[in-house]
């Protein structure tokens, strides 16, 4: 409780304006967007998720997976199960933050390479 009150001072002593400030410092507005296709056989099913998740948990920038009107964090390996994404299936990646180009090939790359899954 203590801890919270303390916060809540902090948070009350600034303007609204400041606050925005300081959390638009905490992440960059880099905000960039990347195509990768689906080359494997069985598509999204859940070994290549992981792999996806596991190479978006490496970066800081928020990743989201776009395909056919559905938007997923691309680090939730359920959120990823739900595109339901097959062979031949186009997903927009986008990323914001400082290390959002780095990330968005990185999973252009990992999908080049059918996300590690030899069948």
């Amino acid at each position: 409780f203590i801890f919270q009150l303390r916060l809540y001072k902090i948070f009350a002593t600034k303007s609204r304006e400041e606050y925005e400030l300081c959390r638009m410092n905490k992440k960059s507005n880099k905000n960039l967007q990347g195509y990768f296709t689906i080359l494997n056989d069985r598509g999204l099913h859940c070994r290549p998720s992981t792999e996806i998740v596991k190479c978006a948990a490496l970066f800081k920038s928020d990743i989201f997976l776009h395909y056919q009107n559905n938007r997923v964090n691309a680090k939730s390996l359920f959120g990823i199960l739900m595109l339901a994404a097959a062979k031949g299936a186009k997903i927009k990646v986008e990323a914001t933050g400082d290390d959002a180009q780095e990330a968005i090939e990185s999973l252009q790359a990992l999908a080049a390479e059918s996300f590690k899954m030899n069948y």
